[in-house]
């Protein structure tokens, strides 16, 4: 496996706390973070990309703020997050290159898109500790991830030019006539496999979804060796969440980049009532994701 530079372990240890596990908010999302704003179509394609910057910097300023990091896409909250003072400084920043959606081929598999115009030298400009990149696998067809691979390959060389730590996430999907039931039994499996195509390509650290079983949790931190990974939310509840959590850092996770599960509940267009919830609610959430963390990973 492709092990870390200097200056990638460095961007490492400043996504992770004193215990050396990551505790990074994401709030790239723009999409999904629409439809929990509003609920029609109508009303969603009315949210601007002011709107959802203004809600990702209460997020930052009110939740990640007491994380290790934050995960925000380069088109709403960036560079006034952090030109305007709203970034603490003990907050590492990590700039998702994946463009919102993707296209579809006419077999049903999913085409990852990029943000135009961001590579490595402008997540290094925007000030960010750090990229994050997401694409689409299906393991066990490999006609479907040749557009993907291609880009994740594009990504990872890129960074790796300018020196800059990438985290390589991935998200498995269902066809669209396929046995729902069937494709969930499968995930752990295809999660695995998904694992290995990004480690194969030189992936130096993972996010991924929760894969499902101890087990395949213990596979994926045999198979990653010295690649750390952390598990992402993909949006369950809470209490959901924090069984998944202990799961995997009990076999080997090595911290958690979530969203949904944090603040899903919390965002309003009201921002008093967007903040009010993120300190009530989504604040304590956290202290528990870090109390989980804690007992797997004791600070040093």
């Amino acid at each position: 496996m492709a092990g870390m530079t200097t200056a990638e372990r460095r961007g490492y240890q400043m996504i992770c706390g004193d215990e050396g596990a990551m505790m990074v908010i994401a709030c790239d999302q723009r999409g999904g973070m629409r439809t929990l704003l509003a609920d029609t179509p109508e009303a969603q394609s009315a949210v601007g990309t002011d709107i959802l910057g203004d809600t990702k910097i209460d997020i930052a300023t009110h939740l990640a703020r007491h994380a290790t990091a934050v995960l925000v896409d380069p088109v709403c909250a960036l560079p006034k997050m952090i030109d305007e003072g709203h970034l603490h400084r003990s907050t590492a920043l990590l700039v998702g290159l994946d463009d919102s959606g993707y296209a579809s081929t006419p077999e049903g598999y999913r085409l990852s898109k990029l943000v135009p115009g961001i590579s490595a030298r402008r997540v290094r400009e925007l000030g960010a500790t750090g990229g994050k990149i997401m694409v689409y696998l299906r393991s066990d067809i490999p006609a479907a991830n040749l557009h993907n691979l291609h880009l994740l390959e594009q990504v990872i060389e890129d960074f790796a030019s300018e020196d800059l730590l990438l985290v390589v996430e991935f998200l498995t999907y269902a066809l669209p006539d396929e046995d729902k039931a069937r494709h969930a039994a499968a995930l752990p499996s295809l999660i695995e496999g998904g694992s290995r195509l990004c480690l194969d390509l030189g992936a130096k650290l993972l996010k991924i979804p929760f894969p499902g079983t101890a087990q395949a949790c213990a596979n994926i931190t045999r198979m990653a060796g010295e690649v750390p990974w952390a598990v992402l939310s993909a949006g369950v509840d809470h209490a959901t969440f924090l069984g998944q959590v202990e799961t995997a850092m009990a076999n080997g996770a090595s911290g958690v980049i979530a969203g949904r599960s944090l603040w899903k509940d919390c965002i309003s267009l009201d921002r008093e009532v967007t903040r009010e919830r993120l300190t009530r609610i989504a604040l304590p959430r956290l202290r528990e994701l870090q109390a989980v963390i804690g007992r797997h990973m004791p600070r040093r």
